[in-house]
Formats: C-alpha cells, structure tokens, sequence
C-alpha cells in the first residue's frame, strides 16, 4: 500500500467509486497477508471458523449478514491486537448437492443408478469443482477478512480423517450403534432423515371413524383415525384401561375390515386420550412413532404397507399395491365406505411433516440405521451453557436451548445417500459381524473374512459440521492448532440452526476434548423479504446482495446489516436503507475531502505530541470535536464488547453526521477563513486531521474499504501501521475513577494520554456550551422555517437567559452561533427586557429564550392571509372527519384500520390548527 507521505499527496476524486476501490483494495490486503493471524500479536487469540455455506450456493442475505457480523468482530480485534484468525470452508452439503446433480442427470434422460455409484461421484466432484468457487469470490467481494490458506472443505482430506476418528471413537465407546426403529423417510431424495430435518406444516385433515368388528360378538368398536390407508398395517387397537366404555374389551380381538386379519386390543394409558376422537385408537408400529412405541409395550407386530418409493405394498390387499399414499387414502376409504366400515367423517386439523429439503411428506417407515446415543452427550453440554462456559447472545434464546437438550433424542446418522462421507463401517457376508475402521478394512476383525463389504449409507451432513471448530483447526492431528486457537471465541449464525448445528457442535467439542468448541454464541435472525415473509423464489422477493453491491458498495450493504444485527425478530430487508448508508459513505467522502483541502500539511506526530503537552491553544470547537471523537471510538468499543452491533452503528452514524459534518466542519470554516499560519488554523487543521484518523479506526471494521482509502491518504500518527486494519484501534487501556464518573486516561491508537486533556476544565466547559449552541442555531433554522422566512436569508436574533450562568454561556457561544448560524446580529436581552414584536419563539434547554423578529423578513400581511385560509381549510377537513367519527354507523361497520386513521387524522389536524394558529399570533404585531 501507499506510504502515507505518497498517499497524502493524492488528493480524493471528486466521487467515491467502490466499483474502483473495493476490488483494489482485497486483492493489496489478501497479498499482503494481512488476514493471516500474527504469532508477534498480544498473544490473546481471537478465533472464529465461519458457518460454512453450502458448496452449492450463491451468497444469499444471511450469509451476507453472517459474514459482516463476523468480520466485524474480527477486525476490531485484529486492530486491538489480538492473534486474530477467521477460518474459511464450505460443507458438501450431503441431500441438497445430490438432488442437484441428480436434476442435472434427469435433463441428459440418465439417473444415478445407471450410472452407479463411483461414476455418479466422480459426477458430484467435477461439478462441486466446478461450483465451489463463487460463494467464495462472492466473500470476498463483501471484504470477508478470512485467512484463505486455511480454507477447509467438510469432504476433503483433513475433514473426512477427522470425520472417521470421532466415528470409530463414539463406535469404540458405545456410543454409535445401529438399531431396527421408525425413521422419517424422504422418499423423494430416498434416505432418512433426522427430526430437525422434518417441518411441519399445519393442514386441514380430516377424522375418519372406522367400525372394527369385534370377534366372536355382533360388537363393532369404532376408531378415529386421520389416516385411513394405514389401516391395512395395523396390529392392535388401543383403549384406556380406565375408560369404562372399552375396559371390558381389553384383551379381546377385533378384525380388520378390508384384510381379515385379527387383531388384539390392548390397554393403553400413554397412548390414549379418552377425550378425544372416540376414545379408541389403531395402532400401526410401521407408519406412527407413537404407535412403534407402543408397540413395542405390547409386543404387537410391525407390519409394514407402505414402501420406500412412497407406494403403498404387501402385505396389503393386491387391490392397492403401487397407488401413492393420496391415492391409497381414496381408495381404502371408498373400500371401507362400500363394506359398511365407514361411521363418519369430520374435519380436522393437524400437523404434516414435511421434507425440509424436497418438500414431500415425510413417511414414518421401519428400518435399520445407525444412531449416536446422546443422553451423556447433550448434559455436558447442557452443563456448560448453565455454568458459564459458553454464553448465548442474545440470552432469550437460551431457554429454547435448553428446552431442546432436555428433551433430545438419539441421533440418526445414516443416509441412504452416494455424496457424503461413507460409513467405515464393513459387513461380513460369513458371520455377519460389522468392522468399523479407521482405515479402509480388508478383512472381518472376527473370522478374518475378505467377504466384506461397506456400508452403502453415507453419514449425515450434520455429522461432519458439527466437528467443524476442530476440523477447520487441523484435528485430530494438528495439535499445535488446536492448542493455539481452540476453544474458539465466536459461533456467529442464525438462530434457526441453533439445534441443528450449535448443539451438535457442543456436544462433539466437549466430547472429544473436554472442553467447549466456542465461549460465545451470538445469533442473528432471518433476513425477510421487503413484504416481511421469509425470502424465497416463489414469492418472488428473495434479494441478492452482490447486486446490492454492485449498485450501492459493500461498505453501505456492511453497515445497515450491521444496523440489524441487534433484532431478534426477524430482519424485515428495506433497499431504501442500503441507500441512505450508501448516502453517508457519500457523507464521510465529501467530509474527507474537504479537510483533505486543508489538512494536508499537517505533522500528525507533532500535533499529538504537542497536544499531549498541553503546548498548542485549541478553540473550544476544536476541543469538542476531539472530545466528542475519543467518545465516540469508547461508546463504540464497549457496544462491540457487548455484541450491540447495531448499536455501535447507530453512535458511530450519529458522530459523522450529526456532529463531525453538520457542525464541526462549519465552525472549522471559520478558523480556515484566518491567516493559514495563524495558530486558530493551525490547531483546526490539526484537530480535523486527528479526529478524521480516530472516526477511520472507529469505522473501519464496519466499513472498510471506504475508511482504508480515505485513511491512506490523511496525515496520521500510525505507529509504522502500513494498512488501517493493522491500526490500533482506539480503546482505553487505562481508567480513573468508578461508575459515572470513570474517564479515560491512557488509549491506545494515535493520541495515547488523553486523561488531562479531557479533566482540562476548557475541554469540559466546550463540551458543555456545544449543545446550547447547537440547540440554538437548529431552534432558529426551525423558526424561520415555519415562518416562511426566505432560504439563505441571514436572520436577526434576540436571546433571554434565565440566570447569570447561562448568560455568560451565550457569551461565550455568541460569535460562534452567529458564524455557523449566519445570523445577521445576536442580542442578549436582560430579563426584564421584552422582545421586538412581532417574532417567532421557542424555548431551549435551560430555559433560554430565543427570539427571531420577522418583521423585515416576511409580508406580515400576506402571510397572516395564508395562515388565515390554511386555518379555515383545516377547521373545514377536521369537521368533516369529526363529523365521521361521531356517526354510529360508520364507527361500527366500517373496518377498524379506515377507523383508527380517520382517528389519526383528526389529531394529526388538531395539531396542525393549534401550531397554526400559534403562528398566526407571532404575526399579530
């Protein structure tokens, strides 16, 4: 990068180009390794691995808000110090890059299955490699500060060692084991899935009641059932033992309509509400959790009439083979209804699981598959949440983390998947036994067997992420990594994946070593759609974030996801946003420039040290700004240390805008306009050179390429720092005092003793007299708004105080107000003194009288004529709404929001008629 001797002679063009800069920018930053972590840093390590993106994505708004969030934090403490590394990756993302290939093969007229499987994943890789690459670019585009060499894919080397080790590790310890249960069954994608990968969605349904014949007796027990094809599985039918219309049935045998077969009825407590439906349930343990379960209880068959393609299949009647579940539904019904099964049918709601990734009803099916036990699991890490150990920002969402642990079940692994990481597991044709090896097995550990084979499935992708902070560290081989930088400071996602992701890592992390992979948990909501739903293609209103950049920069993308990232609801997107911060980098350019006119000659070095002094005569504007600028960094800091991203937006906007450009930089014109060498202007140039250095550091993390650029070229005291994100950041490494009354004394950055400066009773009496001023100037702007007086036009004021100290304020703040404020006289009245009539009013903190007298500035005779009318016509509207609102009629019938903003019209008039006619009286002469 540009020393700063050569960057401060090139001034700024006249506008700020992201298209130019951004770009220009990465690339000096990434080749000079500056995203690398420092071995020679303060030794404290900051670490963060990012929520690896799915290999086959583009960047997407929570992406976008991820990776600002996180890069934020990282190079606030990459400036502070710390030995800061962010580690890159994308997951395989096992279902969803399978389903897409899958697509691509189904438009060349071919499927997996002829291709097979070692064809098929040579298929997968070449397009992964082909793919992997945007989001990555797309990262770097938003100026992601993330080390690149470290980059880690959840398929590659690395990753699928560590993958193998804590699979044979849970297997060696029981942990891992395979089980013939209920699974929910995608059959679109044809694997199982886990419950976190199930929504559900509710539906209207319907209840059907069913007559059961009872065997031996002309008896018919009916059941309520909400699915009526199931019923060709069943296995027993449930009844409460206390329920005194069924307990005499219990052990007796009902028979199925439609198959004939014969089956018990059994007492249930857990099953069976007594209230609902009829009282009596059918029991299917191949197609219902609950019903498994209870079938387990009672020893009752698992007969299983719907298959893996979705289709229902023998043992049912011939009749329904191969009709899909909807069809299958019809068909038993209509059967029931012609055998005089079918009692009734009533509506009913109720909730659907759905495939999260293909969107199909999910099917409770039997089948065999692999789990990790998880009880032990989930209480140490339900242990380290509740001691301390990692916190959850923001903390509301602890509960529902909580509530999760507690109530989790063992985890289902496998998938019935070609793309993922292949159970190490080998099946022995001769005896049966399964080796499960860290290397691929030859053999069968038990009769040494080579008739084996591994098993088809592959493992959830759930199971490489959730080793994500170790792999990405180089686990379980390089240690020297992980001691470096393990535990990680930071898991920044969404809080949508708390359970699938975070829960699962803190359950591995503690596993396999002892301690916690992250100390803090920060979660951000969902970015929504400008209509406030959930941002999909259908709806159409799915927002991408490098056309945002492209058309606004990514420092204006950066800084309002920055704004958001303090709401826990979700994050309603607004453009219009994006450009109004678009609109302050424009601000803190314009601002930039300007001082850059003046402050190019300026010895950073010698005016601190000078300042330190106490040996240069600073205005009191000059001592406000600086104050104001080394407030502002330690507001921001401390909001950063307490996650409040938003907030430290909010205070770091406020400064530029509303202090640094809309006052200082005017005041600072008036020093400018004396003898350049004078010392007013030397000690403006100079403070305008500092305060532009502080705001930059204060800034940069938020927004950092439009602060870099302007930050290369402004005359500063960077302690041999060659780029602004290797800087000092300006936080306070020394307090005095406690409470409210604790001040800064030592800082680190470019002024470093700032304690005398800011006890000096000058800078405190500046800091004190700058918001009368301020209040001052923008109480008369208004009043002169209102009065209609002509823009531009310089306008007489007349002041009163209530006390001797406040008058000598306005003393003081006299030729100040009246430069910025362009004030053609400013007279102090004496308190007994009454002001020029007529005027316009108002009164300020303190109680400070300010007078503007109109009557060389506007036709008192046209404008009382204009209030006059603008009375009369308001009156007119707020009778006519009064009159509205008074009729019964419309009150009652018409809707309530037509009502409630007649309501807000009738104050919004009563309003306006009351300042009206204030106004009108200021004219009254």
């Amino acid at each position: 990068m540009a020393t700063p001797s050569e960057a401060s002679e090139s001034s700024l063009s006249k506008q700020y180009d992201p298209s130019e800069v951004e770009p220009r920018l990465y690339a000096t930053w990434r080749d000079a390794g500056y995203f690398k972590p420092r071995a020679g840093a303060r030794g404290e390590p900051f670490s963060v691995v990012l929520p690896p993106p799915n290999v086959t994505g583009r960047l997407h708004m929570g992406h976008a808000l991820t990776a600002t969030i996180e890069d934020c934090l990282v190079r606030w403490h990459r400036m502070r110090g710390f030995d800061t590394v962010w580690l890159p990756g994308t997951d395989h993302a096992g279902i969803a890059t399978q389903i897409m290939v899958e697509r691509e093969l189904q438009r060349e007229n071919t499927t997996r299955l002829e291709l097979g499987r070692d064809a098929f994943l040579e298929r997968v890789w070449a397009w992964k490699h082909e793919h992997s690459g945007l989001i990555d670019q797309q990262h770097e585009r938003l100026g992601a500060s993330m080390d690149w060499e470290r980059y880690r894919f959840t398929m590659d080397e690395v990753a699928s060692t560590a993958v193998r080790e804590a699979f044979c590790r849970l297997h060696e310890q029981g942990l891992i084991y395979r089980a013939y249960r209920l699974i929910n069954w995608d059959y679109a994608s044809q694997t199982a899935l886990s419950d976190l990968e199930v929504e559900h969605e509710e539906r209207q349904g319907s209840l059907w009641h069913l007559a059961y014949p009872v065997e031996g007796s002309d008896d018919k027990l009916v059941v309520a059932t909400t699915r009526p094809e199931t019923m060709l599985g069943d296995t027993g039918v449930a009844v409460h033992p206390d329920d005194p219309r069924y307990r005499h049935l219990i052990g007796k045998r009902v028979v199925l309509p439609l198959v004939g077969r014969p089956v018990p009825i059994v007492g249930d407590a857990q099953l069976v509400d007594m209230e609902f439906g009829t009282g009596a349930v059918k029991v299917t343990p191949a197609h219902d959790f609950n019903d498994f379960e209870t079938g387990k209880r009672h020893d009752l068959e698992v007969v299983q009439v719907i298959d893996f393609d979705g289709k229902l299949c023998a043992p049912a009647p011939e009749a329904f083979h191969g009709l899909s579940v909807t069809e299958g539904r019809r068909a038993v019904v209509d059967a029931l209804d012609a055998a005089g099964a079918l009692v009734k049918v009533e509506p009913h709601r109720l909730n659907v699981g759905v495939s999260q990734r293909t969107s199909v009803v999910v099917e409770p099916l039997p089948s065999t598959q692999w789990y990790v036990r998880v009880e032990s699991l989930a209480q140490k890490a339900l242990d380290a949440v509740r001691t301390g150990q990692t916190t959850i920002i923001p903390q509301a969402r602890t509960a529902d983390y909580y509530r999760w642990m507690e109530n989790i079940h063992d985890w289902c692994i496998s998938r019935q998947l070609w793309w993922g990481h292949r159970i190490p597991a080998w099946h022995c044709r001769d005896c049966g036994h399964i080796t499960v090896s860290r290397a691929d097995a030859t053999a069968c550990d038990r009769c040494g067997s080579s008739e084996i084979a591994q098993d088809d499935d592959v493992l959830d992708t759930w199971f490489s992420s959730g080793l994500w902070p170790l792999t990405t560290l180089g686990w379980p081989k390089n240690q020297t990594e992980v001691a470096r930088f393990y535990p990680t400071s930071l898991m920044e996602t969404g809080w949508d994946i708390l359970f699938f992701w975070v829960a699962r890592m803190m359950m591995f992390g503690l596993h396999f070593t002892g301690q916690v992979p992250f100390r803090t948990v920060f979660l951000h909501s969902m970015v929504l759609g400008p209509d406030g739903q959930k941002m999909s293609k259908t709806r159409r209103n799915v927002v991408d974030p490098v056309g945002l950049i492209d058309q606004y920069g990514a420092d204006a993308l950066r800084f309002y996801l920055c704004t958001m990232a303090g709401q826990d609801s979700g994050i309603v997107f607004s453009e219009a946003r994006v450009e109004g911060y678009r609109n302050f980098c424009t601000k803190l350019w314009n601002a930039a420039r300007f001082g850059l006119m003046h402050i190019a000659e300026v010895d950073a070095e010698d005016f601190v040290d000078r300042l330190e002094r106490d040996d240069i005569e600073l205005s009191p504007a000059d001592r406000w700004i600086l104050a104001r600028s080394l407030s502002t960094s330690v507001e921001v800091a401390t909001l950063l240390s307490e996650w409040r991203l938003d907030l430290a937006a909010h205070r770091a906007y406020q400064f530029v805008w509303r202090e640094l450009c809309d006052w200082y930089l005017e005041l600072a014109k008036q020093s400018f306009r004396s003898d350049p060498d004078s010392a007013t202007a030397r000690a403006a140039r100079g403070s305008l050179a500092l305060a532009l250095d502080l705001v930059l550091r204060t800034l940069h993390p938020m927004i950092p390429f439009i602060t870099e650029e302007i930050w290369q070229r402004i005359p500063r005291r960077d302690g041999g720092a060659p780029s602004l994100m290797l800087a000092a950041y300006p936080e306070v490494t020394q307090w005095r005092g406690e409470g409210a009354e604790r001040q800064p004394v030592r800082m680190a950055g470019p002024w470093r003793e700032v304690g005398a400066f800011l006890e000096d009773a000058r800078t405190r009496q500046a800091c004190e007299d700058m918001p009368c001023l301020t209040e001052l100037v923008s109480a008369v702007r208004m009043l002169c708004a209102e009065s209609r007086v002509p823009a531009g036009k310089s306008v007489p004021v007349c002041v009163r105080a209530p006390s001797d100290a406040l008058r000598a304020r306005l003393e003081r703040i006299r030729e100040r107000a009246e430069f910025v404020g362009r004030f053609s006289a400013f007279e102090l009245l004496a308190s007994e003194t009454e002001p020029p009539s007529p005027c316009a009013s108002a009164v300020i903190e303190g109680g400070i009288e300010v007078f503007v007298p109109l009557a060389d500035l506007v036709d008192l005779a046209e404008e009382r004529g204009r209030l006059d009318k603008a009375i009369a016509k308001a009156e007119r509207d707020l009778a006519a709404v009064r009159g509205k609102l008074a009729n019964e009629r419309f009150v009652s019938r018409a809707p309530a929001d037509v009502v409630d903003k007649e309501r807000a019209r009738e104050a919004e008039l009563t309003a306006a008629i009351a300042k009206q006619r204030a106004m009108r009286e200021r004219l009254a002469g």
